[in-house]
Parts: structure tokens; C-alpha cells; sequence
């Protein structure tokens, strides 16, 4: 039992996750939805590290980006969607505490990973693009080694200060969290302890490693987009700004819902809202990030044929020498 403001109240050991509550009458199809969602997210992406690590004409900074992206995805999704899907599959709404911590921990440390990744992909791009003769210089593998571990380990380290403040919060109920995974607004929410300090971080944080990269990445794009249309060729400028357009427009969904559910004043509106814009974020965009940033790519299609030519080559070796035998 724990005793606020006089008053006698019982801690609570495990909070509900409401989730998609007022489309209750379709979660069996939300959840053969989401299950096509979460199978498609990890094939694309476990296929692109895997071309990326299997094929040396992709060893380049381009691609060892992508490849950190791709990792990073699968690990995203997999923080929310199964428990979202086991949801809708079981009717099991219920979460433990350490659970909901170790689910916000991961995907905010995830989130901050990502911005830094997405940053350091558009400065390569800008960098290929812009100073094409310095590019080799610039981009060197131990450079790539270093913004990709620093992306990492920001996120990581950082994040472990709002773990820890979450660790801090008492939770009395009542015990229902209006979102369907563990965030740091609706979790702040029904806590019955103090948590300007756990809010004002978040927004702090959120601030700090949101719009720093977003503002970089836009910056970049927009150098990228300067240097293309300088380019002679009207055909190359079609297709460099085919491929430039879809990756503003990820990069634009994503940190536009970032920046309107954690940095924008916490309105009615927004609130209401807030469900709608976190699905864009952790459920779609790992879902086209493999499609816009890599398969699209003639590089990435001459490896995924190859790579399929000599799986079906070795299918047919083995099966003729199976036949032979008998």
C-alpha cells in the first residue's frame, strides 16, 4: 500500500495497454493486418542485410547505412508489433511494469538511433553528390565505423536516463494506458507519483535529438536537390529526384509525427491524435524504409537477382546430383 495526500492507495504491479480500444469489433482483421505488416518489415529488412553483408559491390557507405538501418528496423518493430498482435489475437491487454519499461526503453533508444542513422545517410548522399572528389576522403570506412557507432550508442546511453526515471514512478491506478504500447506521455499520465521531472526530460530529449538531425537531414536534401539541378541531363534529373523525392517524403512522414507527438504543445487535439501518428512511425515506416531507401536501387536489384540466380543455380546442382545418385 502506498499513502499520498492522506489517502490510502494500492500499487499496482501491471498496467493495460488499451490499445486500438474503440475498434474492438475488427481485431481480428487489425490483426491479420498487422501480422502481413510485421512479416513483410522483417523479410525486406533481414533481406537487405543480408545483400549487404553477402555482396561485396555493396560494401560501400551507402550501403553499410542502409544495412544499420535495415538492423535497426527489425528491432523496432519487433518492440512493439508482437505485443500488439498477441493483443489482438488473446484479448491479453495486460503488460508488467518492467515489461512497459523495457518496451519504452528500447523504443525510445531505437527512435534516437534512427534520427542519428537517417542524418548520416543524407550527409553520404549529400557528400556523393556535392563533393563527389572528396567523397572517398570524407567517407572512409573508419569515418562511416564512427557515426554509425556514435548513432548506436547516443541512443543507447541517452535513453537510460529516461529508463531510470520511469523506474522512479509509482503507478496506483487506475492502470490503463489510452495507446498500444508503453509512451511516455500516457504512461506519465496515470502515474500517481510526480513526473514534471520525467516529462520535462522527455521533452528535453525529445527536442534535442529530434529536430538537431531532422533540421540536417533537411538541410542535406536540400543541397542534394541544388546540386541535381545542376545536372544537364533532363533525364538524370528525373531520376535523381525520383529517388531523392521518396526519401524526403519518408524522412518528412517520419519526423513530422515525431515532432507533433513529442515536441509540440500537448493539446486536446493532438492527444486525440496521437495513436494515428505513432502507427506512421513505428509501424509503417519500417515497413517502407527497405522499399524506398533500398530495393528501389539498381545496385541492390542486380544483387537480390544474382543472389537469387545462384540459390535456384545450387537447387538444381543439388537436385541433379540427387537423381544421378539414384
Amino acid at each position: 500500500m502506498a499513502f499520498e495526500d492522506g489517502i490510502n492507495q494500492t500499487i499496482v504491479t501491471e498496467l493495460i495497454l488499451l490499445g486500438f480500444g474503440d475498434l474492438q469489433h475488427l481485431d481480428m482483421a487489425l490483426f491479420l493486418l498487422f501480422l502481413v505488416i510485421y512479416i513483410f518489415t522483417m523479410v525486406g529488412n533481414i533481406l537487405i542485410i543480408a545483400l549487404v553483408l553477402l555482396n561485396p559491390n555493396l560494401h560501400t557507405p551507402m550501403y553499410f547505412f542502409l544495412g544499420n538501418l535495415s538492423c535497426l528496423e527489425t528491432f523496432y518493430t519487433s518492440t512493439i508489433l508482437p505485443k500488439v498482435l498477441a493483443t489482438f489475437l488473446t484479448g491479453e491487454k495486460a503488460i508488467s511494469i518492467p515489461a512497459c519499461i523495457a518496451q519504452f526503453y528500447f523504443f525510445a533508444a531505437l527512435v534516437v538511433t534512427e534520427c542519428g542513422l537517417l542524418a548520416m545517410m543524407s550527409y553520404d548522399r549529400y557528400t556523393a553528390i556535392s563533393k563527389p572528389l572528396h567523397y572517398a576522403t570524407l567517407m572512409n570506412m573508419k569515418a562511416c565505423l564512427f557515426m554509425a557507432s556514435g548513432s548506436w550508442i547516443n541512443g543507447f546511453l541517452s535513453m537510460s536516463v529516461m529508463m531510470y526515471l520511469m523506474t522512479r514512478l509509482t503507478f496506483c491506478g487506475p492502470n490503463e494506458i489510452d495507446h498500444f504500447f508503453c509512451d511516455l506521455t500516457p504512461v506519465a499520465r496515470i502515474s500517481c507519483s510526480e513526473t514534471h521531472t520525467f516529462e520535462l526530460m522527455g521533452f528535453i530529449f525529445s527536442t534535442i535529438f529530434t529536430l538537431p538531425p531532422f533540421l540536417l537531414t533537411l538541410t542535406s536534401y536540400m543541397f542534394i536537390i541544388i546540386a541535381i539541378l545542376r545536372i544537364p541531363s533532363a533525364t538524370g534529373r528525373k531520376k535523381a529526384f525520383s529517388t531523392c523525392s521518396s526519401h524526403l517524403l519518408v524522412v518528412t512522414i517520419y519526423y513530422g509525427t515525431l515532432i507533433t507527438v513529442y515536441v509540440l504543445p500537448n493539446t486536446q487535439n493532438i492527444r486525440k491524435l496521437n495513436k494515428v501518428f505513432s502507427v506512421f512511425y513505428t509501424i509503417l515506416t519500417p515497413l517502407v524504409n527497405p522499399l524506398i531507401y533500398s530495393l528501389r536501387n539498381r545496385e541492390v536489384k542486380e544483387a537480390l537477382r544474382k543472389s537469387f540466380g545462384k540459390l535456384i543455380h545450387g537447387i538444381r546442382t543439388h537436385t541433379f546430383k540427387a537423381l544421378s545418385l539414384e
